[in-house]
């Protein structure tokens, strides 16, 4: 029998001072609302810490790291790079107990690219080399949106590289009713000539993805999907259904929060994500 523990989470004492809720359809660009904080967490700047590189299936990643402990691979979403993904709030709350590696994927940002076809299994199989380059066996795994696409895709290729994984804005396919919005996007990204080649991979990887369905049930991880109840690119009932067909899984919904609610609560994403990380039950023991 499937075990799902789920729990929708309200927060309209943060999100009282948030004004922006809305979500952008540009890859890579999205206004992060100020958030005053008011816990001694580690303060963090990306930009201000040096990219470093790795060289991982014949290519060069850039990445950078901070805090300390175990380790937790940043896997980022569609069109994004370490300098427009993660909210530094965020990421500081995760290194206050973690050692946290965030990185550019093929193609984008500091990292280069080669003649391989795009797909989401590539960029799966870049993960899993850069933990190799960085020293480990296996990691914690954060990915969110097209990142969650690519973590899925990394735990059913290589389950041994992951120990804890955290879906975040999630959907097991881009052709569903509900994520008509996020593939007429990616769609129109695939052939704008404005756009980058990494990010027109990117969109190429998407598009020729056959999904991870069938497959999230062979998932045995303790895995936590986390998604906003206002996200309208990966909307909540895909979770909700991927929850139930990963056993042992935890399903958190955030109250009116958009895709990628990191960017708009970033303390109660960041204290949510050190709380799963952290603990030592989980549904697959009971």
């Amino acid at each position: 029998m499937k075990r799902t523990l789920i729990f929708t989470l309200a927060i309209a004492l943060t999100l009282c001072l948030l004004t922006t809720t809305g979500c952008t359809s540009t890859p890579g660009i999205i206004t992060q609302p100020q958030v005053q904080v008011t816990q001694n967490f580690q303060v963090v700047s990306i930009n201000a810490t040096p990219v470093q590189y790795a060289q991982v299936n014949g290519i060069r990643l850039g990445y950078r790291e901070f805090g300390s402990g175990e380790p937790v691979l940043m896997i980022p979403g569609f069109g994004a790079t370490m300098n427009t993904e993660w909210n530094e709030t965020f990421i500081g709350i995760l290194a206050s107990k973690y050692h946290v590696y965030i990185y550019d994927p093929r193609g984008m940002g500091y990292s280069g690219n080669n003649n391989a076809t795009p797909a989401i299994s590539l960029y799966a199989d870049d993960a899993g080399g850069l933990m190799t380059a960085l020293g480990y066996d296996s990691m914690h795994v954060y990915g969110v949106s097209m990142g969650s696409t690519v973590s899925q895709q990394l735990v059913i290729d290589h389950p041994e590289r992951v120990r804890k994984l955290v879906l975040d804005s999630n959907a097991y396919s881009i052709r569903l009713p509900e994520t008509r919005r996020l593939l007429s996007i990616i769609e129109a990204v695939a052939v704008d000539p404005a756009q980058s080649k990494g990010v027109r991979n990117e969109a190429l990887a998407n598009l020729a993805w056959n999904g991870s369905w069938d497959r999230l049930s062979g998932i045995h991880k303790d895995v936590m999907l986390v998604v906003g109840t206002n996200d309208e690119l990966t909307p909540d009932a895909v979770s909700v259904r991927m929850a139930a067909q990963i056993n042992g899984s935890w399903l958190v919904r955030f109250k009116g929060l958009p895709h990628v609610g990191s960017h708009y609560a970033p303390v109660e994403y960041g204290e949510n994500a050190l709380k799963f990380l952290g603990m030592d039950e989980s549904p697959l023991n009971t």
